[in-house]
């Protein structure tokens, strides 16, 4: 899962030999501040740099402490120009300004392993989106679910080329028996079904609801149902929305998007068109980009989201 640009994570000790704890914690605090007050201003993308800047020091910590506690010789090293106390077990967590011992492993099970890192970053992502949207005074997905909103199908060339992609499609969250004249996923969830109350295994195919929060939410359930390896695969469809922060946090978990060429005239089940008044994107989450690239290509231009330079190292993509 790709994070955003200047956010990028340690993975390893690498890089850690100049590592001042000292400034890392100052910046943890830092970030934890922009994250209260983000929040406060209901500012989604902010509030997601900030989550995102905090979980990386964080664990930068980690790395550190780590390798502190696993080599005695480092004892009586510089730390600002003093060293808290040590033990026979290492430094003492909790005295001269360090986190407690509670508090370095809640970090350390969450943030060390690259895979838990992974599905941390990407709930906290869903979690800022999610309250900026209630804090606007949004509904939930339950009382929204059954207002009645017209009901859009994709039309059938764009599903094929899909199921094209995945193989087989076997589930899709967001349905309705008249959808899935067309789409035929093995297993499909109505309004009424609530599938942001279910989990979402194997290969998925996603047309969300256009409305918010709605669209948020199944954004945000999509990267962390990838993020957790229930999905396995999977193509997301929505507007081009670029200003949106549930487009930015389904980019930045993506493997490649393909922007269409002029819109999908959606079908309504009563047999007419739609003219939307913007084009639309698809996003492909899995490791087969290659055929992606090929399926898709005569539908839109495709673009892969870069991964960024340790953190570190600058902004810019990887050689």
């Amino acid at each position: 899962m790709a994070v955003a640009p200047g956010f990028d994570l340690v993975r390893g000790a690498g890089g850690l030999e100049h590592y001042d704890p000292d400034k890392g914690l100052r910046a943890v605090a830092v970030a934890e501040a922009a994250e209260k007050h983000f929040q406060r201003a209901r500012d989604a993308t902010r509030l997601l740099e900030a989550v995102e800047l905090k979980l990386a020091e964080q664990r930068r910590f980690v790395l550190w402490w780590d390798g502190q506690e696993k080599n005695p010789g480092n004892r009586g090293a510089g730390r600002g120009g003093h060293r808290p106390s040590w033990t026979d077990d290492g430094l003492i967590a909790g005295q001269d300004g360090l986190p407690d011992r509670d508090t370095i492993h809640r970090w350390r099970v969450r943030l060390k392993d690259d895979k838990k890192f992974d599905a941390t970053l990407a709930a906290a992502q869903a979690r800022c989106i999610k309250v900026c949207e209630a804090r606007a005074g949004h509904a939930d997905y339950g009382r929204l679910a059954n207002t009645g909103e017209v009901e859009w199908y994709t039309p059938a060339e764009y599903v094929e080329a899909v199921r094209d992609v995945l193989g087989a499609i076997d589930l899709d969250p967001a349905s309705s028996e008249a959808a899935q004249r067309t789409v035929r996923a093995a297993r499909f969830f109505t309004k009424e079904d609530d599938g942001l109350a279910h989990p979402w295994p194997g290969r998925v195919w996603v047309n969300p609801p256009y409305v918010q929060p709605l669209i948020m939410h199944f954004v945000a359930k999509l990267v962390e149902e990838v993020a957790a390896r229930r999905t396995t695969e999977a193509i997301l469809l929505t507007h081009n929305f670029t200003d949106n922060a549930w487009f930015h946090l389904a980019a930045s978990a993506c493997t490649a998007i393909c922007f269409t060429r002029g819109r999908i005239a959606f079908e309504h089940r009563d047999g007419y068109t739609a003219a939307p008044t913007q084009g639309q994107a698809f996003f492909y989450f899995g490791v087969r980009l290659g055929a992606f690239w090929t399926r898709f290509a005569g539908i839109g231009t495709i673009m892969a989201p870069l991964p960024v330079k340790r953190l570190g190292d600058g902004p810019g993509p990887l050689a």
